[in-house]
């Protein structure tokens, strides 16, 4: 099991290495990260890993290109954890996130 961290939200939760992070995060009831088809073709779930090792499996090019797996950005659907991770939530979804966290 390793500790992961939701910046935006400050959400913790403890993940399996062979769980997705969005999976951990779905075991253990917590919300922070978007969900979408689970299967890696819808990008709903689009993190940047801010630190520590993720295992990737395959991902639509149409929701992950080059650029942005060399910037950390994957799918937590298909990242799966190898160490004491942190991520931050990518573009749109961040606001959304940081607009409903304002309101509370």
């Amino acid at each position: 099991m390793y500790p992961i961290e939701i910046v935006d939200t400050g959400l913790r939760y403890e993940c399996d290495e062979r769980q997705s992070l969005l999976r951990g995060m779905e075991r253990l009831g917590k919300r922070g990260i978007p969900v979408g088809c689970r299967g890696g073709g819808c990008g709903v779930c689009k993190v940047r890993v801010v630190s520590g090792q993720c295992q990737l499996e395959k991902m639509s090019s149409e929701c992950v290109s080059d650029d942005d797996l060399a910037e950390g950005v994957v799918l937590a659907c298909k990242a799966f954890p190898r160490s004491e991770v942190r991520v931050e939530l990518v573009d749109k979804l961040q606001r959304c996130v940081n607009k409903s966290l304002s309101k509370a």
